[in-house]
Order: C-alpha cells, then sequence, then structure tokens
C-alpha cells in the first residue's frame, strides 16, 4: 500500500507566495486607516508590519493574517483629535496589556458560545462591508480636491481592469496552482497598465488623494524604540483606559471570530488563548515602536487561504514583504493599479458571503432567520464588535425564553398520601415565573415533593423561586420536601444558606442528599 504524502517544499513555496500578495492588499488599507485615525500613513504600515509578524509566529492560527484595521483606528480616530498621538501609542500599550491578561485567564474560549447564525450574519455582512469600501476606489479627485465619480474613459477603464483581475483569479486555478492566482492578476494587470499607460490611479495616487499632499510617498524607515511621551499620571491613566478597553475588547472579537471562521474554511482548530496573549505582545510591541494598533484582518486573512496559505510562513512573508516594500521598494509597489487590489477584494467578497444562507432561511427557525439578518445589517452600519454584540445578546434572549416555555410537572399521589410533582425542564431565570405556577399550595396536601431528577437548579434565582414556593406552603402550615437534587444543584442551595428553607429528603435508591442530612 501506498501513502501520499504532501511536499513540504511545496507547501512552503505557496506560503510564500501567498504571503507576497497579502502584503500587496495590505498597504493601500494600511494606508487608509492611518488616514482614518488621523495619523501619518507610515504609523499605519509599522503597525501592519509589526502586529503581522508577532502574531504570525506566536498568534494561536497559523495561516490568519494581522494589520491596522478599521475598526481600531475607528475607536482611535476621537482619542488622536483630542489629545494627539502620544496618547493613541499609550492606550496601545494598555490595549495590548488588557490582552495579554485576556489571554492568560483563558477568556478566549468564550468565542465559542457565539451562535451559527451570529457568525452567518457576521460574515455576510463583513463581505458587504468589504464590498462597500472598495466603492470609494472609483472616486477621483477634482481640481478643488473634492471626490468625484470617476466618469468616461477612466471609468470604463478600471471597470475592464477589475474585471480581467477577477477573470484571472477565477480561471487561472483550473489551468494551474503552482502561483497564487491573486498575486498572478496583481502582477499581470500592473504590467499591462505600465505597458499601455491606462489612465488608471496606481497606489500612490490613492495615498497622495488621501493625505492631500502631491508629494507623499510609501517610504519610511524601521521602527524606533520610543517610550509615548505622556505624564505618568492617573489623569493620564483615566483618559486612556476607557479607549483601551475597547481597543481590546474590539479586537479580540475580530480576532478571535476571524480564527473561527479560519478554523471552519480550513477544518482545523486554533487557539484561541494563545491568540489572545500573541495580539497583546504585538500591540505591546507597537506602541512602543510607532504603530497604531491592530488585529486579525479577515479579508487579507482570507486572500491568504484563498491563496493557498496555512502555516506561520505566509503571515511572516507577507509582514517582511511589507516591510521591504517601505524601506527599499516603495516606487515598484506604488505603480500598482488600484484596480488590481479591487478585483481581489470583489474575489474575497464572493468567497466570504454564505451564500447558502439565503437558502437556509425559509428552513431555519424564524429566530435565526431575525438573528442572521439582524447581525448582518448591524455590521454593515455601525461595527463589527457591536454587531456581535448585538447578535449574542438576542440569541440568549431567545434562547432564554424558548427554555422558559418547556417546564412543566407530572403529579401523582403515593401510598402515604403525599403528593409528589415531577418536574421536567430547566429551573432559572426565564421559568421561574411557569415553575410558581405549576403549584397549588392551599389544596394540596400536608406533605408535598419536588422530584428534581429530570430538571436542574441553575441560578440564584432559581434558589429565591423555591424559596418562595417553601414560604407559600409554609403560610398553609405544610412542608416541602426536595428529592433527586443533582450535586451541582445542593451546592447552590448549601451555598445559599438559610436563604433556603426546604427540607432536603434523601433519596431512597441513589442517597444523593446523604451529605445534605449529615
Amino acid at each position: 500500500m501506498f501513502k501520499l504524502q504532501s511536499n513540504p517544499q511545496f507547501k512552503l513555496r505557496i506560503d510564500i507566495l501567498s504571503g507576497l500578495t497579502v502584503a500587496l492588499a495590505l498597504v493601500p488599507e494600511a494606508v487608509a486607516f492611518a488616514f482614518v485615525a488621523g495619523v501619518d500613513p507610515i504609523v499605519g504600515l509599522h503597525a501592519a508590519f509589526i502586529v503581522g509578524i508577532i502574531t504570525a509566529l506566536f498568534g494561536g492560527r497559523p495561516g490568519m493574517i494581522s494589520g491596522a484595521t478599521g475598526a481600531i483606528a475607528i475607536v482611535l480616530v476621537a482619542l488622536v483629535a483630542t489629545h494627539g498621538i502620544e496618547y493613541m501609542f499609550a492606550a496601545v500599550v494598555l490595549m495590548g496589556f488588557l490582552q495579554v491578561l485576556a489571554g492568560v485567564l483563558h477568556l478566549g474560549k468564550f468565542i465559542r458560545m457565539v451562535p451559527h447564525p451570529v457568525m452567518l450574519g457576521f460574515v455576510n455582512g463583513l463581505a458587504i462591508v468589504i464590498f462597500l469600501a472598495q466603492m470609494g476606489q472609483f472616486k477621483t479627485a477634482d481640481a478643488d480636491g473634492v471626490m468625484q465619480w470617476m466618469q468616461g474613459t477612466q471609468l470604463i477603464t478600471m471597470l475592464v481592469l477589475v474585471s480581467a483581475t477577477m477573470a484571472v483569479i477565477f480561471f487561472l486555478p483550473k489551468m494551474t496552482k503552482a502561483i497564487p492566482a491573486s498575486l498572478a492578476a496583481i502582477v499581470s494587470i500592473t504590467i499591462v497598465s505600465i505597458m499601455f499607460g491606462l489612465d488608471a490611479p496606481n497606489i500612490v495616487d490613492f495615498l497622495r488623494s488621501m493625505t492631500g499632499n502631491s508629494e507623499a510617498t510609501l517610504h519610511g524607515g524601521f521602527p524606533e524604540f520610543s517610550i509615548p511621551m505622556v505624564p505618568f499620571t492617573f489623569e493620564t491613566l483615566r483618559i486612556i483606559f476607557p479607549y483601551a478597553v475597547i481597543l481590546a475588547a474590539v479586537g479580540l472579537i475580530e480576532s478571535l471570530l476571524t480564527l473561527t471562521l479560519v478554523d471552519e474554511l480550513t477544518d482545523t482548530r486554533g487557539r484561541g488563548n494563545k491568540e489572545c496573549v500573541a495580539q497583546g505582545a504585538a500591540n505591546l510591541t507597537c506602541g512602543f515602536f510607532g504603530g497604531m494598533g491592530g488585529c486579525a484582518m479577515i479579508g487579507q486573512s482570507m486572500i491568504n487561504i484563498n491563496s493557498g496559505g496555512r502555516g506561520r510562513t505566509s503571515g511572516v512573508t507577507a509582514a517582511l514583504v511589507l516591510l521591504a516594500f517601505v524601506l527599499f521598494a516603495s516606487g515598484l509597489i506604488e505603480m500598482v493599479p488600484v484596480a488590481a487590489l479591487v478585483g481581489v477584494m470583489f474575489m474575497v467578497v464572493l468567497g466570504t458571503f454564505e451564500w447558502s444562507s439565503f437558502r437556509v432561511l425559509h428552513k431555519v427557525p424564524i429566530s435565526d432567520a431575525f438573528v442572521i439578518v439582524l447581525v448582518s445589517a448591524v455590521t454593515v452600519f455601525t461595527d463589527l464588535a457591536i454587531a456581535v454584540f448585538v447578535g449574542v445578546i438576542v440569541s440568549a434572549l431567545v434562547f432564554a425564553w424558548k427554555h422558559a416555555q418547556v417546564i412543566h410537572a407530572a403529579t401523582e399521589i403515593d401510598a402515604k398520601g403525599t403528593k409528589i410533582y415531577t418536574l421536567h425542564g430547566p429551573l432559572f431565570f426565564g421559568s421561574i415565573k411557569s415553575f410558581l405556577d405549576l403549584f397549588d399550595p392551599s389544596n394540596d396536601p400536608d406533605d408535598v415533593v419536588i422530584e428534581f431528577q429530570h430538571t436542574r437548579v441553575s441560578d440564584h434565582s432559581a434558589i429565591e423561586a423555591i424559596d418562595n414556593l417553601a414560604e407559600r406552603y409554609e403560610r398553609f402550615g405544610k412542608k416541602l420536601h426536595l428529592r433527586h437534587l443533582s450535586s451541582d444543584c445542593r451546592r447552590l442551595l448549601r451555598k445559599a444558606g438559610s436563604m433556603v428553607e426546604v427540607n432536603v429528603i434523601e433519596d431512597p435508591h441513589y442517597h444523593v442528599a446523604d451529605d445534605a442530612l449529615a
């Protein structure tokens, strides 16, 4: 029997080429996000390099790309405008510390609690956001510096180049997989644009339109160590702490959701807590080396995965090539037409959007369909992190409501005249009203047993409900007994102490309550 093995050299080559593709796509996004945050483009490029290489080396998800992101930039813009860039660096340092702390405390595991409808809505909303973000590339500055939609030949050229890029990405893998299709598309479209002198804006045009500086360039130096020049006082902490908390939460949510998405695409499993620590270490470094901070980038991660990048080499290559562009080859990267990058992102949109969700909307419960649409809409109109929070909260409320309706009890009278209520369904804050309505203290016999074999006491509200029920029976001079409590339920009752005035009776068969009676 022959055993086929993959070629490590082939994997390494694909990872390197995928990383090169990602690096080309990282440049305009880093510049754009720096502009959003109100800082120099080199600050965004340095952040993309630092966050990218540290998370690639030490993160919990090989193949995932991190860098400067729009979610981080949006949070930073108010801080930069109000207090200046040095306070931004200090906030990024604190953000990194909080993320490391989250990883050490193993908080990354909670991302697994995000329901599937929320993930579907998040992915679809993200695809729409990426698509809409590319629409800005179809605008150009007029003589007064006002951005206007392209017209005539320039628009046609842009559309042709975008379509050609998408065609190369779609058809090339059907002929060969020796080179990532996205990289081949970017290189070929760049060559065609230069050879024929096409009127198509390139990356340097994009940079100059964003900054308003006709002499702007991507050329820069290596990141230099510097302690944020802010007063080390409680007042400084008061200013930066709210921003740091939001930055840390947004960064981890986006990173862990990206990790989950890459897990599904590659049929592997990343390590969420390790990723939290790596993201935190990367942002700590950013704050001390003049970067604006960042997190996982879903669009670039999709480019990498679609191009065949699976290992850490792809992320390391992307970061190193990006730095090389900044240090030595800014002139070459500046010639790449924006249309080629737009075409790549359009293909990412097509690959990211869960088209199957249209087929299942009418097959899943209406609550799940509502969550999918809601999260997609909130993602488009607000922020990814807010969308996830909203989706999880709505899903939790729906879950609580559904389970609150299922509690019921079967009743019987035993030979001694004791009435037994056999509960079915969870007893928690959402079901206590239905639970209390099951009992009739005024008409029940002197001894009443609640059988908990098929239910569970879940929280403080449930304990309070049991206590209230016991008081109702006590007012009628009757005794309430609990039977077949699980060990965790008994721990809750013992922890409540004198708050619960009921008799826990011994189970005659399994002796589950011996300790409570001792």
